[in-house]
């Protein structure tokens, strides 16, 4: 996988730069929040794999913070370690019940912390809650949604494929690849905070498929623009030269060479509009299907 990244909400710049610095030297992504509510707009824009939250804030608390995350459907799953002065038995049992994943106390040991940090990410990816490239819910998660939507009636849910991933993977190589994964995580998240709402799902079902979960009135708005986004920002991967000429050379079977052409988006789309769903599969299988068919 590439780097975890960690949002650190800590108001102590000293505590907070001390562990960014630690963290980044052990190959973390780390970015950092002063406030709350900087916090949970940091967490809207580029989803972290874990936070680490100091409970005393100076504008709303560390409980708040978790209590909002835990409410949106698109930040429910991100794991929680708080981070606190305070070593009561009363705090602890208030940030487990609001469904924080540990709980450590300052001062602390911060390779102790970083062991806590390490095997909530790890538990997550085990649980199959997580993909590990993106951070992004997967598996379970994605079942747990489709069957909390299939007893509602507006909604939309979008089958999304990566196109030539492949072949970009074969020729720039995986960490590359990756980086693709990660850009388009960031990418569907910024057009469904923009045109969607903070309910709406995000999931990454592996490899290069991710699925969205909006309402019936966004979800065409969401396509249009997440294809043409993806399609002039993914741009950026690519060596000039392959920039210029609009394609990529790969090697055939045979050893040849042959054209392969840029990444694209495709998008399959179903809502209980168009049909009257009995079974989870029913949703998926469609909506694969809807995609193959705008190939």
């Amino acid at each position: 996988m590439g780097k975890a990244r960690l949002l650190i909400v800590e108001d102590d710049q000293d505590i907070s730069n001390m562990l960014k610095i630690y963290f980044s030297g052990h190959d973390f992504e780390v970015d950092t929040a002063l406030r709350g509510a900087e916090a949970l707009e940091k967490t809207r824009q580029n989803l972290p794999h874990l936070i680490v939250l100091d409970i005393m804030l100076p504008d709303i608390d560390g409980f708040e913070v978790c209590r909002i995350l835990r409410t949106h459907t698109r930040t429910s799953h991100v794991p929680i370690i708080f981070l606190t002065q305070k070593d009561e038995r009363s705090d602890k049992l208030q940030g487990l019940e609001l469904g924080a994943d540990d709980y450590v106390t300052k001062p602390f040991d911060i390779e102790e912390l970083k062991l806590r940090v390490q095997r909530a990410i790890t538990r997550a990816e085990q649980q199959s809650l997580t993909d590990p490239r993106s951070g992004l819910p997967s598996g379970r998660l994605i079942e747990e949604q489709l069957r909390r939507i299939i007893r509602l009636g507006d909604w939309s849910f979008m089958d999304i494929r990566i196109l030539n991933l492949e072949a970009f993977r074969d020729v720039y190589g995986f960490v590359a690849a990756d980086n693709v994964l990660r850009f388009t995580a960031m990418l569907l998240g910024e057009v469904v905070d923009e045109l969607g709402t903070l309910n709406d799902f995000i999931g990454h079902a592996g490899g290069d498929n991710f699925v969205v979960i909006t309402t019936q009135e966004a979800s065409k708005e969401i396509q249009r623009k997440l294809i043409d986004r993806f399609a002039n920002e993914v741009l950026a991967h690519y060596s000039f030269i392959d920039r210029e000429q609009g394609y990529i050379l790969t090697e055939a079977s045979d050893g040849s060479q042959q054209k392969a052409p840029m990444m694209t988006l495709v998008v399959g789309e179903v809502s209980p509009r168009e049909y009257d769903f009995s079974d989870i599969r029913e949703i998926t299988e469609l909506a694969a299907e809807a995609r193959r068919q705008n190939n």
